[in-house]
């Protein structure tokens, strides 16, 4: 038994960085209740949000993120410790600087659909549950939307997804992603202004984390150092 355990924890030890949730979570729901919709924040609201039209449908790409996002996380823990590593690192540093940014320049927007008629049918019900469950504050970046992008990029730079499988999964996921993004401005959680600011970090994140190799960039640094030193 003991041997087991060893063995699991050996295997699966990484996934100690999914207790980032106990530090998010908090410093998110502080948020919630510090900056309501009765609290002095910026309003985040341009031009081209008015002419996006509501559709009450893209509800369902919005609720697969509560899915695509754990889920390729957990296939990338379970094939990968290498790979989960970054790939925490680019979620959940980019999911922090989106609450920190939250945090210094309180944000919201006023998009709702102000008489939304939850009775028309299941998807407006839906919409309605999650305009009283979730404010309309703290909305840029887009925490939707970057999740959503940096997911499918993790996926694009992992070598276990290859082969034959390769193409349909990228395909699928890269439509999912659009999709998830979309639905934040067209079910007017978010301006276009936050979808476009998550995207931007998810790039500005990518290349930190897979872009830059930080290693042979410090080994380079360290050997002009002792050669200046010389």
């Amino acid at each position: 038994m003991k041997d087991k355990i060893k063995f699991i924890i050996k295997k699966y030890g990484h996934v100690w960085t999914a207790s980032y949730i106990f530090l998010y979570l908090p410093w998110f729901l502080w948020l919630e209740r510090t900056v309501t919709p009765q609290s002095d924040y910026f309003n985040i609201h341009i031009w081209i949000d008015d002419i996006i039209p509501f559709n009450e449908v893209f509800v369902i790409p919005y609720l697969l993120w509560f899915l695509y996002v754990p889920v390729s996380m957990a296939y990338i823990a379970l094939r990968s410790k290498k790979e989960f590593y970054k790939a925490s690192i680019y979620l959940f540093v980019g999911m922090s600087i989106c609450l920190f940014i939250c945090t210094i320049w309180p944000n919201g927007q006023d998009l709702r659909i102000e008489n939304l008629d939850v009775n028309k049918n299941i998807f407006t019900a839906i919409v309605g549950m999650i305009y009283h469950s979730d404010t309309n504050t703290n909305v840029f970046p887009s925490i939707h939307s970057f999740n959503s992008f940096a997911i499918f990029m993790m996926l694009f730079k992992s070598e276990y997804i290859s082969g034959k499988f390769r193409k349909p999964v990228l395909i699928s996921t890269g439509i999912l992603t659009a999709l998830i993004i979309a639905s934040t401005v067209i079910l007017k959680q978010h301006s276009i202004v936050d979808a476009i600011g998550g995207v931007g970090l998810g790039i500005i994140m990518y290349i930190l984390v897979y872009v830059i190799n930080w290693k042979k960039l410090f080994k380079k640094s360290k050997k002009e150092t002792v050669e200046v030193n010389e």
